[in-house]
């Protein structure tokens, strides 16, 4: 699992993130590689609903993310893609991160959209 990448797909265009090492992020690069309908939340950030649940076995409670995390949000069983700054939530569960930058062209991204995960490492 060390050095872990993923490639995020969509729209001609992708991002790159580097996968941290934690049970909730080797149960999703077990399930790769998959296709979700992403859409927006709140104006900073990009969420995918898992058809199943990812562990959060040793999980934090919560977490502060930053631009260019990628997160599993428990309560609601989603994947999320912060390209702005949020507030700690209990409940996240950080998996990855890139440049904040790379983040901008998800911004751009309007209405529902589909995102191909992959495991490229």
């Amino acid at each position: 699992m060390k050095n872990a990448k993923i490639r995020l797909t969509f729209n001609n265009q992708e991002i790159v993130m580097n996968m941290r090492d934690n049970p909730t992020t080797r149960d999703l690069l077990k399930r790769l590689p998959l296709t979700l309908k992403f859409e927006d939340y709140s104006g900073a950030e990009k969420i995918g609903h898992l058809s199943h649940s990812l562990t959060t076995s040793g999980a934090p409670s919560g977490r502060d993310p930053s631009v260019g995390d990628i997160a599993f949000y428990a309560p609601w069983g989603n994947i999320a893609l912060y390209y702005h700054d949020v507030s700690y939530y209990d409940g996240i569960i950080p998996m990855g991160y890139t440049n904040p930058s790379e983040m901008k062209k998800l911004e751009k991204m309007k209405g529902d959209f589909n995102v191909r995960i992959e495991r490229i490492d």
